[in-house]
């Protein structure tokens, strides 16, 4: 992995909480809040300081713009939420760019993961453990802050373990 070891222990504690309140509201309400988004990005700005190279910081801060306009595009092709492209332009500088490939193995298999147990709990009684929940009764969609929440978790994780 590109990532240090050093940046991601700093980032893992901030942004951890994060992911897990994505992909929760996600689940609950279908939406990824905005609040949520502006503190990753947040976190990054000031942690990012912190945790790396300005040279690099200024690369992923470009990233960061780079995602957002890709994911204005495809949300205004109605190929993505507006949330979940937020979601990934505050989540890119988090991500080292030569991981890219690295990443989207990670996104592939959560999102399998993700997709299957949702739909598992959907369909069967574990759906009265969160009864009131939006993302039971969305037909074909499906809540993507879960899958894009637990990627960012997980690939800051391995970097914390893996990292360079």
């Amino acid at each position: 992995m590109a990532i240090t070891a050093y940046s991601a222990l700093w980032f893992l504690p901030f942004v951890l909480p994060i992911c897990f309140y994505v992909a929760f509201t996600d689940l609950r309400e279908m939406r990824i809040t905005n609040q949520a988004v502006i503190l990753l990005a947040a976190v990054f700005l000031i942690v990012g300081l912190i945790a790396l190279p300005l040279p690099v910081y200024g690369m992923r801060l470009i990233q960061m713009v780079v995602v957002l306009i890709i994911g204005v595009l495809l949300n205004a092709g109605g190929a993505v939420g507006a949330g979940d492209a937020k979601f990934a332009a505050a989540a890119a500088p988090f991500i080292a760019g030569s991981d890219l490939r690295f990443l989207i193995v990670i996104f592939a298999a959560n999102l399998l993961a993700a997709f299957c147990t949702h739909r598992l709990a959907k369909y069967t009684p574990l759906r009265r453990i969160a009864p009131g929940w939006q993302s039971w009764d969305m037909g074909w969609k499906f809540p993507m802050g879960l899958s894009l929440g637990g990627t960012l978790a997980i690939y800051l994780t391995l970097g914390a373990f893996l990292g360079a």
